[in-house]
């Protein structure tokens, strides 16, 4: 039986009607292709020598017959079972008529097994076969995906669960992989052209007439006159959530449609963990079992001390590890709705295999705030609207990015970076603040224990790791009318890369000058979050920027070579992206 709710569009719900990998006939212009599978079921490999393939692959996820790119033929791909200290050997073969790639996320290897093209290696030509060899040194949840274009998009990525040396220090009865991810029939060529042409193609939740009535009644006409004329003369939308949403997306877990539904079966008393990891192109998930709590016990592969929430926000390239306790016959929804509210994606946990949980309704729109512009709360009482458009639009003059008043201080020296202001960056945040409490926009006081970083600290002390030698600050810039994303105000093409030193110690502080949330990777290291409490400190592979904010992390610099350093939302990344040399 399908569950529906009374906030879920007829035409979302009949996307999803057809299950995923329902066999269809193709239209022949998809028969060009140099080879077409069928889907595969997903599996799990184990040992210490794989065998993947990228292919073409018949997939049907929204009626419609279409092509992805997929490993092994499955969508997700195959999740791969590593055991720490052991070295894996994976052999990946192209079938396609175009390069590709596999990158290993957040594993910790030598600089030419890391998979990223013009970084770390030249990618895979069709036809041929690359194999990646590289000892295990770590373990948790993490994933693979391509770093070739847009493959990512269309289905070339996987999970990979990593067996520790030593006992987990928490017990489970049963655990599942929860990979979530963003699916289009639209080809990502044309989702990105549609992004230059117009940036809120996809954005169907944009201010009408009706709601400025309903501002007048709430605050009176020349508040909401004021409001208004404010975010029109910085060309900016306080809906401005998502660049591409639910319009064109069905949100998928395991590969799963929400009418499919992906079970995870239980008895009841037993205990059982939840490996998330969100493998989306471009989709920021608020995730939520109503009716459990749950304990996070690692984030990003790590091991974190236990936090009980009812709620998290997962962003791009993020995992955790949960562990939920449900102890009678019930179906409990993993409820996985996108951050701007246009869709979600399914599942049950549940006694049995027939039994399917109803979702909740999904939350009201969120709306962005002068906090989340990088402006002090209390302007907003000033109710000088243009005032606070200049000061948004001017670069702050007071130092940033070295102080955090939640830490004891010492001074670093800050090395200076080039930076632009220009046509690839149209904005500063006024006063961006350090809100490692804050959940987020539409999660705040929404009546649930949601996690924040400030509730994220590592099982293990690191009380006496080095602190750091010097700090650089980046700045995470764009211009939303263009669609132009950058760093420091300049793209990719245009930038020296980044020289870390080899044994340093480094801090890295981020300010997103932009209304998106960023989720910033550095590829080969790990990123030591600063949360406020340096005996502590969290490891993580991916750390989300929210907007008009600043964060910190540390980094030691341990790995030789050439590494890639971006922003892991696809459309963002060929220019919020930087190399790093490390001599």
């Amino acid at each position: 039986m399908i569950h529906t709710t009374s906030n879920i569009s007829r035409r979302t719900f009949v996307k999803g009607i057809v299950a995923t990998g329902v066999a269809a006939t193709l239209p022949p212009s998809l028969y060009a292709h140099k080879t077409i599978v069928s889907q595969q079921k997903q599996q799990t490999l184990v040992g210490t020598e794989f065998h993947l393939s990228i292919d073409k692959t018949a997939v049907n996820i929204t009626g419609i017959p279409s092509i992805a790119t997929a490993v092994n033929g499955m969508l997700a791909g195959p999740i791969l079972r590593w055991k720490e200290g052991d070295t894996v050997t994976i052999y990946v073969t192209n079938n396609l008529n175009e390069d590709t790639s596999i990158h290993w996320h957040g594993i910790i290897l030598p600089t030419n097994m890391d998979g990223v093209p013009g970084i770390s290696f030249e990618g895979i030509k069709p036809g041929e076969t690359f194999m990646y060899t590289f000892p295990v040194v770590q373990s948790g949840t993490y994933w693979y995906h391509s770093h070739s274009g847009f493959q990512e998009q269309t289905g070339i990525y996987g999970a990979i669960v990593i067996e520790p040396k030593e006992k987990e220090p928490f017990s489970y009865d049963k655990e599942y992989v929860v990979t979530l991810s963003d699916w289009s029939d639209e080809e990502p060529a044309a989702i990105y052209r549609k992004l230059k042409l117009m940036p809120d193609y996809y954005n169907f939740k944009q201010r009408t007439v009706g709601d400025f009535f309903s501002e007048v009644k709430e605050k009176g006409f020349f508040a909401a006159f004021n409001d208004r004329k404010m975010w029109n003369n910085m060309t900016m939308s306080d809906r401005d959530l998502s660049d591409v949403t639910g319009y064109t997306y069905t949100f998928l877990m395991n590969g799963l449609n929400p009418a499919t539904n992906f079970k995870a079966l239980f008895s009841p008393g037993e205990t059982v963990l939840l490996r998330f990891i969100n493998s989306a192109a471009m989709t920021f998930f608020d995730v939520r079992i109503p009716g459990l709590k749950m304990r996070v016990v690692a984030a990003d592969g790590n091991y974190v001390q236990p936090v009980m929430v009812d709620e998290f926000r997962i962003g791009v390239a993020e995992t955790y590890d949960v562990i939920v306790e449900p102890d009678e016959e019930h179906a409990y929804a993993i409820f996985a709705q996108s951050i701007d509210r246009s869709g979600y994606a399914l599942g049950s946990l549940t006694y049995d295999h027939i039994i399917e949980a109803t979702p909740p309704p999904m939350d009201s729109l969120p709306i962005l705030t002068l906090t989340d512009m990088g402006m002090n709360m209390n302007m907003e009482a000033m109710g000088d609207s243009e005032h606070q458009m200049n000061m948004m639009k001017t670069m702050t003059k007071k130092p940033m990015g070295h102080n955090m008043e939640t830490m004891q201080q010492r001074v670093i020296p800050v090395t200076p970076l080039k930076t632009a202001m220009g046509v690839q960056t149209t904005m500063r945040a006024m006063d961006p603040q350090y809100r490692l409490n804050d959940p987020g926009v539409g999660l705040r006081d929404n009546g649930r224990k949601v996690l924040t970083y400030a509730d994220l600290r590592s099982l293990y002390s690191t009380k006496h790791d080095r602190y750091p030698d010097r700090e650089i600050i980046l700045h995470l810039t764009g211009n939303m009318e263009r669609y132009m994303w950058s760093i420091n105000g300049i793209k990719y093409e245009d930038a020296d890369p980044l020289t870390f030193h080899y044994g340093e110690r480094l801090r890295i502080t981020y300010i997103n000058d932009t209304m998106m949330n960023h989720p910033m990777h550095l590829h080969g290291m790990w990123s030591d979050l600063e949360t406020g409490d340096d005996h502590f400190l969290p490891k993580k592979h991916t750390i989300i920027v929210q907007p008009g904010a600043k964060i910190s992390f540390r980094v030691t610099v341990d790995a030789r070579g050439s590494w890639a350093y971006h922003c892991h939302l696809l459309y963002h990344m060929t220019d919020m992206f930087r190399k790093v040399i490390v001599a």
